[in-house]
């Protein structure tokens, strides 16, 4: 009897059966199959245009896109080739073509927005202590994290800059902390041969500076000999208005704090002034818990006094050229009160970085000032201090008050990386995002969009989840239970605006390779513009904790209506080569 029984778990362990498309797709195909058994390309043309809802556009029409469908699935199920008559599509084919993503994805792969405003009118894709390889503590700083980082399409590379031990060279590395340093050349070296590997628009470094003078002017000389024509030179010192990404196209942008606010921060530490009061007169203290936190990006910010004290205006002067003339897009900490801090000035834009603590607080009492900010000028958003660990925050909390670089731990794990990832999915995954109009527009009242007003729903959406493929082939089949299939679930949900923040899931599916569910799901959205998608899928474990089954985070304003394949990746964001799902989207 025992022998028998392990017989019938080996073979429900190994059995993968193939499911029949979902009744959905079966009705879809008689409908415009015309209840055939076989539909032409120009009945896949009906089904493109009015299911699929798909339009003519960006040089192609519909009737092109069947005709290539047609082409692409039968040569890849059937190795057919042009020379061959056969021209249809069978219910198996046409359900391929569904479930395929390099066919069928749910977001499009192309840049569609306008790319023509200035930089301060994107979602710009940053990096945090860009160099790190791990933890913010004692891991080791390298070039390959920020290589890892560009290939994925970040546009904002920080880079901490510091003397070397003998004074005489430039390293980067976390400062005052136990990570091993990389010389700042090879970092150059390598931003230079990747910054375009993925996208054409702008890269930005943004230098975190603790040099003397005369290591300014060497990592002058260091950019511009590395970069050369690529680097961006501003035509005036402080440019009133930031370029486009299209004007920007292929170069080096520099953000930092220009030589002579680094000389007053100087000043300002070596006549014992605190570098973090500035900070806590806008925002308050922290709360008696968080007192003894190391907020890092304020003492690298604030350019405190271990930087070399033989500074001084003589050797100052002479990098003023080669140094500050490279600065594009100036930085520096806020000086002063909370209306100073986010004050527009008409002649010049400026980056202003503030901890995601020190943005929570802000936003409680400032939200509409911090969005008024954000039309013209840069805001750069970083994690507190105390997330040694690479750990991230919630990065909406930035989007919705228009803060254009949101910085990531990109070596780091986790949600809210992976809504980071689904955000910069949008727009052929270029880096940059446009942000929505009411974001950058006042109304007639001069009335800027408040995150904390309750508004209407806009727009609702609707997801169905048909089924799912692919796990036998990317895992082991003792991956998720030793004697039999898994049992998959799926959580389906929505990141956003507080009002549209919602998770919920399907029924468990047990015992099946392939789950099919068909369940439907509504979503109501106040603020589409700013909701993600959020899939993931998870397989049940009646005694442990739930394994981990896939994910991915989309932007709801870039959904392809209509029944998609959506491809799933691992926890660190990477595709797998066959786990996907079919669903269907459909705005009402």
């Amino acid at each position: 009897m025992g022998s028998y029984r392990m017989c019938v778990c080996f073979t429900r362990k190994f059995r993968v059966k193939e499911e029949e498309p979902p009744r959905d797709v079966k009705e879809a195909f008689e409908k415009y199959a015309e209840g055939g058994t076989q539909m032409t390309a120009e009945q896949l043309r009906r089904f493109l245009a009015e299911l699929q809802v798909e339009k003519d556009g960006g040089g192609a029409s519909v009737s092109d896109d069947a005709e290539r469908i047609v082409e692409q699935v039968l040569q890849k199920r059937h190795h057919i080739t042009k020379l061959i008559t056969r021209r249809t599509l069978s219910l198996e084919d046409f359900h391929h073509y569904l479930f395929s993503p390099d066919l069928n994805p749910p977001i499009r792969d192309q840049v569609h927005q306008d790319m023509t405003a200035p930089l301060s009118h994107y979602y710009i894709y940053t990096g945090h202590n860009s160099y790190l390889t791990g933890n913010q503590l004692s891991s080791d700083c390298s070039d390959v994290p920020i290589i890892k980082a560009l290939k994925r399409g970040v546009r904002v590379v920080e880079l901490d800059i510091w003397p070397n031990s003998t004074k005489d060279n430039v390293h980067v590395l976390h400062g005052r902390t136990l990570t091993t340093p990389v010389e700042l050349i090879k970092c150059l070296k390598s931003i230079k041969e990747h910054a375009f590997s993925e996208s054409p628009y702008p890269v930005i470094i943004t230098l975190e500076d603790h040099l003397t003078a005369d290591l300014q002017s060497k990592v002058a000389q260091m950019l511009i000999q590395t970069f050369g024509e690529m680097l961006f030179y501003p035509e005036t010192c402080c440019l009133k208005e930031l370029p486009s990404p299209e004007e920007l196209k292929y170069r080096i942008i520099i953000s930092t704090k220009p030589p002579e606010e680094y000389l007053k921060d100087k000043t300002s530490n070596e006549n014992g002034l605190d570098s973090h009061k500035s900070e806590e007169d806008l925002w308050g203290k922290e709360p008696s818990e968080l007192t003894h936190e190391r907020e890092d990006d304020d003492t690298s910010d604030s350019d405190t006094s271990e930087d070399n004290n033989n500074n001084n205006h003589g050797s100052f002067s002479s990098v003023e050229h080669d140094y500050k003339c490279l600065i594009a897009i100036h930085a520096g900490k806020p000086k002063g009160g909370l209306k100073d801090a986010l004050k527009v000035e008409l002649d010049k834009v400026r980056r202003l970085s503030l901890s995601e603590q020190a943005l929570e607080k802000a936003a409680e009492s400032h939200g509409t000032d911090i969005v008024r900010f954000t039309q013209k000028n840069i805001l750069r958003v970083y994690p507190k201090g105390t997330r040694f660990n690479s750990s991230n925050y919630k990065p909406l909390v930035g989007w919705m008050h228009g803060a254009q670089m949101v910085a990531f731990n990109m070596q780091g794990y986790g949600r809210s990386l992976w809504l980071m990832h689904g955000m910069f999915r949008a727009n052929g995954g270029c880096g940059y995002v446009k942000k929505p109009d009411f974001i950058m527009k006042a109304d007639s009242d001069n009335q800027v969009f408040d995150p904390k007003a309750n508004l209407p729903v806009k727009k609702t959406l609707k997801v169905k989840v048909y089924m799912g493929d692919g796990w036998h082939l990317d895992f082991k089949q003792t991956h998720f239970d030793l004697y039999s299939p898994p049992d998959f679930y799926t959580r389906v949900g929505i990141a956003g605006v507080p009002a549209d923040e919602i998770m919920k899931k399907t029924k468990k599916k047990e015992d099946d390779w392939t789950p099919v569910w068909e369940e439907e799901f509504t979503f109501p959205l106040t603020v589409p513009e700013l909701a993600l998608l959020r899939v993931e899928v998870h397989e049940y474990d009646m005694s442990e904790k739930d394994d981990f089954g896939g994910q991915t985070c989309l932007p709801v304003s870039e959904l392809r209506q209509g029944i998609r394949a959506v491809p799933l990746l691992d926890r660190k964001g990477v595709k797998y080569n066959s786990v996907r799902l079919l669903m269907r989207f459909e705005f009402v």
